[in-house]
């Protein structure tokens, strides 16, 4: 039996200053260290600022999730 070795990276502020003018919702969630589902619950209810670009795709703005964390860009 193979063992599987799985690694976990974590956004950093210069992984957020180098992102674009919006990222994804599943981005998002990697930098504010929660589960995708979690950050899209966010979204739904507003707690995470997002553009809605369609029916079915949300963008997170790079400047709102930098206030949100204390990053400054």
């Amino acid at each position: 039996m193979a063992h599987m070795t799985t690694t976990t990276t974590t956004a950093t502020a210069d992984d957020l200053r180098a992102e674009g003018i919006t990222t994804g919702v599943p981005r998002a969630a990697e930098y504010l260290g929660v589960s995708r589902a979690f950050a899209y619950e966010m979204a739904k209810n507003g707690t995470l600022p997002t553009i809605k670009l369609g029916p079915r795709r949300v963008r997170v703005p790079t400047a709102a999730l930098a206030d949100m964390l204390g990053v400054e860009l």
